[in-house]
């Protein structure tokens, strides 16, 4: 018998507590996912449980002091649950509102899905255009649709490169676009060198190309063996009929073709149709960081490898032990179903980390029929996978011959990855440590201390833009950078630009600051750095003088003589002399990363809203073909952006270097 969570040794009763007691008390024995919040709403952890009145009341049935579990139980101010038919669906749920809350407590990954393609154009031999009598191959990046075909996803862009080079060594299909491709005279370079079958000038006919795209596809597919054997047969074929020209061609491919098989060592020598797609999950976990790396085989080949670095490790792996501590004390006459639940308390971090990468990475990505792990994966998890897929999904551990080989190279990558990160961090430890010293600043928690960094980028005063950077943790931390328009001042003036967004920035965070707030994300740094010298550090004086903060706060960075590198003086607003931190001086190599990356952020923002306010949106820029003649032709043509989406197919159609696909793929950006 579990005991009941009132009756647990548990924090001091009072109206707050006693009602959440009270829903505990209340919750079904059935699968459901359930959500902590802090007083201020923020999400502190999603759980799942095929059992949720059990695993909820572990939280409640003893004080925790001392651990971490002690510390996110003492701040839960209520709780959410949903109660699902299965664990499958509890999976499923549970990883969604990780990605979509992201939690204070849970093991959590960044959504980064946008993997390279393969991309073979149209369908051969159906059509009138370029693209579709002889399609081309391409690099692609973004949604997929069922006008082309894709292979992949491939782990980087260089995969989906070199792929496209052995194709054209044996294969020989098109890489142009269809504006190149239909307006040749002569064949290309590629040609020249046997990379292309030039079919732009009718060296090689419809039927004989569409033969090749569908070799090359097969190749992709994996189906090597039976592509070998099918060129072998039509070789033979070709000498029978004396046809030596022919069948000398089918020659140099087959030789072509088998030196590209025997290159790929990492290929299969099981053959089954499980290995031609797979992927291979190696995790490291080392220093209160963790990495898992992901290689992709597709058609029976290794594309490669890609780590992973999930956030709140640490966390995670604390807060699950002290559930297990509570479990295990609890439960000691626990039918099956709760040693079950016991056991995955007990997971060791490695396993956590691997479950969660699985959850939110396949969540809404195409997940291969086989997962090569080194560790075990939960049946219920597989299952989801399965559902979610449409197809049986299996897990491998403690793999044989070439899967071993495989899973031992992703543990060896994971392990010089996760290295080198922790090599990375402590470098920038230091950097941290270097600047707080040389500056003199009383920093309690280096880990806290906070850095924002302004700049301000416009053309001739046109679509002034200013942006704030920021450093923290001891690394940039993009998703807290913001850009501000500029509005309501002279064109070019810098200092009002600069007044303008730090009154912006801090004008709220200050009076925050004085009501004793500014405790979440948003809240004033320990140090606000502007690029600029006396004049932009005498504006942002102004501007905290005006709101009460802090002088000391405030570091200008000047540009030393000649404006090189390395020279770069430290301005500061409270009056104290301006220093030179040296050459190789870790706390300058700080300044100008943060710097630099201000200034980045700022010129991708201005560039942006320049085309934006010169064209009446970027939106054409974004069309994959259409290039800056291609345009401005459009928009010469149209008269703006506004007039290019009015038109029709054919009118698209009739600007020079806009083929019929490309007018399609326009029109549909566009509307």
């Amino acid at each position: 018998m579990i005991e009941s969570p009132a009756a647990a040794e548990a924090p001091p009763v009072n109206e707050h507590w006693q009602r959440l007691l009270a829903e505990v008390a209340a919750l079904p024995g059935q699968p459901g996912v359930y959500r902590y919040f802090d007083a201020q709403g923020g999400v502190l952890y999603v759980g799942k449980a095929r059992h949720l009145k059990r695993r909820v009341s572990s939280y409640f049935q003893r004080n925790h002091d001392g651990t971490r579990i002690g510390q996110m139980v003492s701040r839960i101010a209520r709780m959410e649950t949903t109660v699902v038919r299965s664990e499958a669906e509890a999976l499923l749920l549970e990883n969604n509102l990780i990605k979509t809350l992201n939690p204070k407590f849970n093991i959590l990954f960044r959504d980064d899905k946008s993997y390279p393609y393969l991309k073979i154009t149209g369908t051969a031999g159906i059509g009138g255009s370029a693209s579709s009598t002889y399609p081309r191959m391409a690099y692609y990046r973004g949604a997929v649709d069922k006008k082309h075909r894709y292979f992949g996803p491939f782990p980087s862009a260089w995969a989906v490169k070199e792929s496209i080079q052995l194709l054209q060594k044996v294969f020989r299909l098109r890489t142009c676009e269809d504006t190149v491709f239909n307006h040749r005279t002569r064949p290309c370079l590629l040609y020249q060198i046997k990379r292309c079958s030039g079919p732009c000038v009718g060296l090689v006919d419809a039927e004989g190309y569409a033969r090749d795209v569908a070799n090359a596809e097969a190749f992709l597919r994996g189906d090597s063996e039976e592509l070998l054997a099918a060129l072998q047969q039509r070789m033979l074929a070709h000498a029978e009929r004396l046809e030596f020209e022919q069948a000398a061609e089918l020659r140099n491919q087959i030789g072509a073709l088998s030196r590209v098989l025997h290159q790929q060592t990492m290929e299969s020598n099981a053959g089954g149709a499980f290995d031609k797609d797979a992927d291979i999950l190696a995790v490291v976990v080392q220093g209160g960081r963790a990495c898992v790396n992901l290689a992709m085989v597709r058609g029976g080949r290794h594309l490669g490898d890609r780590p992973y670095f999930p956030a709140h490790v640490v966390e995670a792996a604390t807060l699950v032990e002290g559930g297990a501590e509570a479990v295990s004390e609890t439960v000691s006459e626990a039918l099956s179903s709760e040693e079950a639940d016991e056991r995955e308390l007990h997971q060791p971090i490695e396993l956590q980390v691997l479950e969660a990468f699985i959850g939110q990475h396949y969540l809404d990505a195409a997940v291969p029929p086989l997962l090569i792990s080194s560790h075990p994966v939960a049946p219920a998890l597989l299952e989801a996978l399965s559902e979610q897929a449409g197809l049986k999904v299996r897990n491998l551990v403690q793999p044989r011959e070439e899967h071993r080989h495989w899973l031992d190279m992703a543990q060896r990558g994971a392990q010089l990855k996760l290295a080198q990160l922790l090599a990375e961090e402590g470098s920038q430890q230091a950097r941290t440590r270097a600047l707080v010293d040389a500056l003199d600043l009383a920093v309690e928690n280096l880990d806290t201390f906070r850095i924002e960094c302004f700049d301000i980028s416009h053309t001739a005063g046109e679509a002034t833009q200013a942006s704030c950077v920021v450093f923290e943790n001891h690394k940039m931390q993009s998703a807290q950078y913001r850009r501000y328009n500029i509005d309501g001042i002279t064109p070019g003036d810098d200092y009002a630009a600069m007044r303008q967004v730090l009154t912006r920035r801090y004008s709220k965070l200050a009076e925050a600051a004085a009501n004793g707030g500014g405790s979440g994300r948003e809240r004033l740094p320990g140090l606000v750095l502007v690029d600029g010298g006396r004049g932009q550090v005498s504006m942002a004086r102004e501007v905290f003088e005006e709101l009460g903060l802090d002088l000391g706060l405030i570091v200008g960075v000047e540009k030393g003589e000649g404006r090189k590198v390395g020279l770069e003086e430290l301005v500061f607003a409270d009056g104290r002399q301006k220093i030179w931190l040296g050459h190789d001086s870790a706390a300058l190599m700080l300044v100008a990363q943060i710097r630099d990356e201000a200034h980045r952020f700022a010129i991708t923002g201005m560039r942006a809203k320049r085309a934006s306010v010169r064209v009446g949106g970027g939106r054409l820029e974004e069309i994959p073909g259409v290039g800056p003649k291609k345009r401005a032709r459009l928009l010469q043509r149209f008269g703006g952006v506004r007039g290019v989406g009015a038109a029709s197919v054919d009118d698209l159609a009739t600007v020079e270097g806009i083929s019929k696909e490309l007018a399609e793929e326009i029109y549909r950006a566009l509307h």
